[in-house]
């Protein structure tokens, strides 16, 4: 797993709200890319292994919501969560999770997760390629601090979930926030 200091150059195939689609999903391809979502921006992101799974539906996603606003208040401009599913999974989960203030980023094709080092096989779980969880802030496209969760390995048995969640990034944020003293 290699450690790099600035998020990948990728392209995201998203999809955005457009009123002029007719129909029962108004949405319209858009590709975003690495600059038009971390440029000039401070922005905290957490990866998790899939959209409708246990723990990202039950605990991951859910907490970063609820402290949705703690992290702007903090200095962040966006809070966003990225897995290897793709648009129309991650539409469908953010619309069952209620997720009104974190942004749901598809990494359909794994591209970003891979060139983070963080792409993972999950076969034994049935679900493939996916990411490896992690959190990051990123302070427009450097990552100023990333957390791992610790056994990273392809076909974990396990998953842990110790260091990436809302609360670790909260107290990392509220700490990095302080005043130095001499």
């Amino acid at each position: 797993m290699a450690v790099i200091e600035r998020v990948p150059d990728v392209v995201f195939k998203t999809r955005v709200h457009d009123a002029s689609v007719q129909g029962p999903n108004p949405y319209r391809w858009q590709d975003r890319t690495t600059q038009d979502i971390f440029g000039g921006k401070r922005v905290v992101v957490f990866s998790l292994p899939g959209a409708f799974t246990p723990t990202c539906s039950t605990s991951h996603l859910p907490r970063y919501e609820e402290l949705y606003d703690q992290f702007k208040a903090l200095g962040i401009d966006e809070v966003i969560c990225v897995s290897v599913n793709d648009a129309f999974v991650m539409f469908q989960w953010g619309k069952q999770q209620g997720a009104n203030h974190v942004f749901l980023l598809p990494d359909g094709n794994g591209e970003f997760t891979r060139k983070m080092g963080m792409l993972v096989d999950k076969s034994n779980l049935g679900f493939g390629m996916r990411s490896w969880r992690y959190s990051m802030v990123v302070n427009d496209g450097k990552i100023e601090k990333i957390f791992i969760e610790p056994g990273y390995l392809d076909n974990c048995p396990t998953d842990p979930f110790e260091v990436s969640d809302a609360d670790t990034m909260l107290a990392y944020l509220q700490e990095a926030k302080k005043p130095v003293t001499a």
